[in-house]
């Protein structure tokens, strides 16, 4: 046995003293033990040469197991070291704004799409969109919006995910409770898709932010259980010229627009001029509302961004979608713009 382990001693040695590559040198030893198993298979027990070289071939066998093992293992560890360096390098932003592969490829049903295409998809990646409340319309909508690719996301909620939440709420988990709903829904966004910037608010929009924030987007979303917010949101939305895509609902019906004067469509409170009373638009808290309803309106607002953002189609500008889950039925309504509306009546006349 020591003789053949101070032959191969020799032959590595000698290999690399002569710069034979590591690859050869390694053949050589390799082709060395399979004449030394062949010769303990071969020759008879108590042969003076198989004496000299261990005597039983099981040795060998253990040894060769052994090496066979060491090197799978290193050619696994090589080959997913590959694997994960191809990927990250697939999923590297590239410098100038355009897709990864990874990206061309989560996005491909939209880019074979003849209203989007690839042009389109790069808009939404560009895009930024605004989101108000992170609640029952929101959670749908952020979370399509960021399947959908667009390329900047915020969104604005002082709330904590309460468990009343769950039942509709689907970007929130159970473990989330307690947790303000902007960082729930941040992380439920990245999680799905890394390729979206998320910017949470977690405070209420109030007079002094409106403007300032708005006027860093392309489109707000309103998703807000109140009138004030709502308001509030559309003479923003006004004053800052981008289009506002508004959502509601109470117990099993919903209702969805495109509010954007700018483009010659009415304001919110074109078509609400004052906020109803409290009895006859109560809360979801009073009043009940269908678990899955806001799964359905916030996709039909997150559409409308869509088709905003990339040109596709007939937006909701002028009209409104209004949803009724309890008889299956929908209608669509027009809405009309009132030059003596104080939120937009100027940019009515001017438009």
């Amino acid at each position: 046995m020591i003789p053949v382990f101070a032959f191969a001693a020799l032959l590595w040695g000698a290999g690399a003293m002569m710069k034979v590559p590591r690859r050869a040198r390694w053949n050589m030893i390799a082709l060395l033990y399979v004449l030394v198993l062949a010769l303990q298979v071969a020759l008879p027990v108590g042969h003076p040469v198989r004496m000299a070289t261990g005597e039983s071939p099981a040795f060998w066998l253990i040894l060769g197991g052994f090496a066979a093992l060491v090197l799978a293992y290193r050619t696994g560890l090589r080959h997913l070291r590959r694997r994960a360096k191809a990927e990250e390098d697939k999923a590297a932003p590239t410098p100038d704004g355009s897709f990864s592969d990874t990206e061309l490829n989560r996005y491909a049903r939209h880019i074979v799409l003849r209203e989007i295409g690839g042009a389109g998809q790069k808009a939404l990646k560009d895009a930024r969109v605004l989101v108000v409340g992170a609640g029952g319309l929101g959670a749908p909508v952020l979370q399509y919006l960021a399947a959908a690719g667009v390329g900047t996301i915020g969104v604005i909620d002082d709330d904590v995910v309460e468990n009343t939440n769950l039942q509709r709420q689907v970007i929130h988990r159970d473990a989330q409770i307690g947790t303000p709903k902007v960082f729930s829904a941040q992380g439920a966004m990245q999680a799905q898709n890394p390729f979206v910037t998320v910017r949470p608010y977690h405070r209420r929009l109030t007079d002094e932010i409106a403007d300032e924030l708005l006027a860093d987007y392309d489109l707000v979303i309103d998703g807000s259980d109140n009138f004030d917010t709502r308001y509030l949101v559309n003479a923003s939305a006004v004053h800052a010229g981008i289009p506002l895509i508004s959502g509601a609902l109470t117990q099993w019906e919903g209702q969805v627009s495109v509010f954007d004067p700018a483009n010659g469509a009415p304001c919110y409170a074109c078509v609400f001029p004052q906020a109803p009373s409290a009895d006859l638009a109560p809360s979801c808290a009073e009043a009940g509302v269908l678990g899955p309803l806001p799964g359905v309106v916030g996709s039909m607002m997150a559409v409308e961004a869509v088709k905003l953002i990339t040109g596709a189609g007939a937006p909701l500008r002028g009209e409104m979608v209004i949803y009724d889950a309890l008889y299956s039925e929908s209608r669509k309504i027009a809405v009309k713009c009132r030059p003596d509306c104080p939120a937009c009546g100027s940019a009515v006349a001017a438009g």
